[in-house]
């Protein structure tokens, strides 16, 4: 079974035990390791089996694939953040650099940017999220939407936290952040598909019951994380939603999508889109 994801904490130890074939009955992985602009490209040439991909290309995709309930990155505290070199710049006209314009993080900051960036944004540069404190900090672009480890670390290049994307989701909707989602291939079939999510399940589960066995793994593909700052990362991105959806995290991805919708910033969901088989 063909996958990819991030190396990032969260993906390496939700993925482990599957990954290295400790769990009965489930389909051996190739794994592809991927930034998620690189992987939400995949799921938009229907390349791969199954992909880690921002909620925000859903829209776009789910002709081809289905949304697995399961195993992906939602929760409460953990949204990107804008940051800028000096405290309190405005953003109007101004220069931002973003992880993916097909991101989750990009949609939540085009819905803060619309009600509280008076005339707008300038230009929207995207390049990869660990390229963005830099850039800021050089003074390459004006500001930048930061995701994953970022928030912690950003006070390590002087700079300065504008704006929080996951407060405001959160105090407008009162939902948990959507952020990376798990999708795989309709064509694999109905079976095949709840086997995947079984096995999605069993490895969060896995990795809950013996976070120690996952440590190689994740400091493997995180060798420039300082170990605590990945404990933090997973510890904040790997939660319940992560073992199921649930009613408020489809509540979340639907809430997300229809606003982005109305905004115009993404077409508009199908009826029953969302539904697994």
């Amino acid at each position: 079974m063909r996958i990819a994801y991030s190396p990032c904490p969260n993906d390496t130890f939700v993925f482990d035990a599957w990954a290295h074939g400790r769990l009965i009955g489930a389909p051996a992985l190739d794994v592809t390791f991927a930034d998620i602009d690189i992987t939400n490209g995949m799921a938009e040439r229907g390349e791969l089996d199954v992909l880690k991909v921002s909620y925000a290309v859903l829209p776009y995709v789910l002709d081809t694939y289905a949304l697995l309930p399961c195993g992906g990155a939602l929760g409460r505290g953990c949204g990107p953040l804008v940051l800028t070199s000096e405290p309190g710049v405005s953003l109007t006209g101004r220069r931002i650099a973003v992880p993916s314009e097909r991101s989750t993080a990009y949609l939540l900051f085009r819905l803060w940017a619309a009600e509280q960036v008076p005339g707008g944004v300038g230009e929207i540069v995207v390049m990869p999220f660990d390229r963005i404190m830099p850039a800021v900090r050089s003074g390459e672009v004006d500001a930048g939407l930061v995701i994953h480890e970022a928030r912690f670390t950003y006070r390590n290049y002087g700079l300065h936290r504008l704006a929080d994307m996951g407060e405001h989701w959160e105090s407008t909707t009162r939902l948990p952040i959507p952020l990376g989602a798990i999708i795989a291939k309709r064509s694999l079939g109905a079976e095949r598909l709840r086997l995947l999510a079984d096995a999605a399940r069993r490895s969060v589960r896995a990795a809950w019951d013996d976070p120690e066995a996952s440590r190689p793994y994740v400091r493997a593909h995180a060798q420039e994380m300082d170990p605590a700052v990945a404990d933090q990362h997973i510890g904040l991105y790997v939660n319940e939603f992560t073992a199921g959806l649930g009613e408020d995290g489809y509540a979340a991805v639907r809430g997300l999508l229809t606003r982005a919708a109305a905004e115009g910033l993404v077409p508009a969901l199908a009826p029953g889109a969302l539904d697994f088989p």
